[in-house]
């Protein structure tokens, strides 16, 4: 019999209001490097760089804003896009910001931020009504938790009664951490007091917080953890991209905004195109999308081998993949999740026709 956990998305809603910092985030430092925003008015690009190609483009959809200034590596299709100039061949005046999960949510809902990326942390605020549908799948893997080099912790049942970091209370760390739990039987609702989560603002912060005691597992994006772990700092417990629950499903979907979706479906269906040119491009390119990412502060990682091994990881497809019953994967993935929340009780509707209404299937070739 499923527990029912609605409480702790109360709890969770308060504490991202209260707490809301850069979503995704390994740094708090943005970028700032060539690359990460356009040319201010009267600047110009580089000679023959992509951003200057975009200058000279007709933008048929105009400006708009997507978070992108994250830090975390995976989110290499968006600087991908952006750096080759993807969102610019569709149509798109792309402005990288930061957002955290609050803000995310408030753009998406009324219409100002029309895509982002993100895993099923969403599921429980659609429930609740905010208007976003999932309409594409992003990649695989890229979270890791980490203990210190002499912990005892190894497995998911050492964690009941531990002080667990994260980079921000409702976000994908934090909901990845949920699930772990659950499913293990631990509760993660602070009311039940069998964890606890602390946010920071910054992922070092995190790691410091880690070697001081202050926290018993510091749960992160990658770079960070994959970096500390190669240097001997930290050991890693969990790794979403070999976890047997989320082995070989998406870390991360994109969310539309249903506002924009209803009153401009071509412009998702644009959107959708330049992240999948990017997926393609880092499949078949993942040195060169690493170089990009490095060169443009897109990531805080200097490893370039260590990066070419992440990147590959995380499954970005194929022009072919794309090809091949690419939206029934994304559906099933999104069942998968919906089932898996169900089950411990954060969600309360029927999961059969919740997973249907919550993905919305894009032609990205009808426009």
């Amino acid at each position: 019999m499923k527990r029912k956990k609605r409480l702790i998305f109360t709890v969770l809603a308060a504490a991202a209001a209260l707490f809301s910092v850069t979503g995704c985030s390994v740094s708090t430092a943005e970028p700032e490097a060539a690359g990460t925003n356009p040319p201010a008015a009267g600047e110009t690009a580089p000679a023959g760089t992509e951003q200057q190609k975009a200058e000279q483009t007709e933008f048929k959809f105009g400006k708009i804003d997507i978070p992108g200034k994250d830090g975390a590596l995976c989110g290499a299709p968006i600087y991908i896009a952006y750096e080759n100039g993807y969102f610019a061949e569709e149509g798109f005046d792309v402005t990288l910001i930061s957002a955290d999960f609050e803000t995310r949510k408030i753009g998406l809902n009324n219409g100002t931020i029309p895509i982002v990326n993100g895993d099923f942390q969403f599921f429980p605020s659609i429930e609740n009504g905010i208007n976003v549908k999932v309409v594409d799948g992003l990649h695989e893997g890229c979270i890791k938790f980490a203990v210190r080099p002499d912990s005892d912790i190894s497995t998911v049942e050492d964690l009941k009664g531990k002080k667990i970091g994260v980079d921000e209370i409702g976000g994908t760390p934090h909901q990845v951490a949920s699930l772990w739990l659950e499913n293990a039987g631990i509760s993660a609702d602070p009311a039940d007091g069998e964890v606890t989560f602390l946010p920071y603002s910054d992922g070092n912060l995190e790691f410091e917080a880690l070697a001081s005691g202050e926290i018993d597992v510091a749960a992160l994006w990658d770079p960070l953890g994959s970096i500390k772990e190669k240097a001997g700092e930290v050991k890693i417990i969990f790794d979403l991209g070999t976890d047997p629950f989320f082995k070989g499903k998406f870390c991360c979907f994109l969310y539309a905004s249903e506002k924009v979706l209803n009153d401009n479906p071509e412009e998702v269906a644009a959107l959708l195109r330049a992240y999948r040119k990017a997926q393609e491009w880092i499949y078949e390119n993942p040195e060169g999308a690493v170089k990009k990412i490095i060169s443009g502060n897109y990531a805080s990682i200097e490893d370039e081998e260590l990066a070419v091994e992440l990147i590959k990881s995380y499954g970005y497809p194929s022009a072919a993949q794309h090809g091949e019953q690419w939206d029934e994967t994304v559906e099933e993935n999104v069942r998968y999740f919906v089932n898996g929340l169900s089950e411990i009780g954060y969600l309360e509707s029927d999961p059969e026709q919740f997973a249907a209404d919550i993905y919305q299937k894009v032609d990205v070739g009808a426009y």
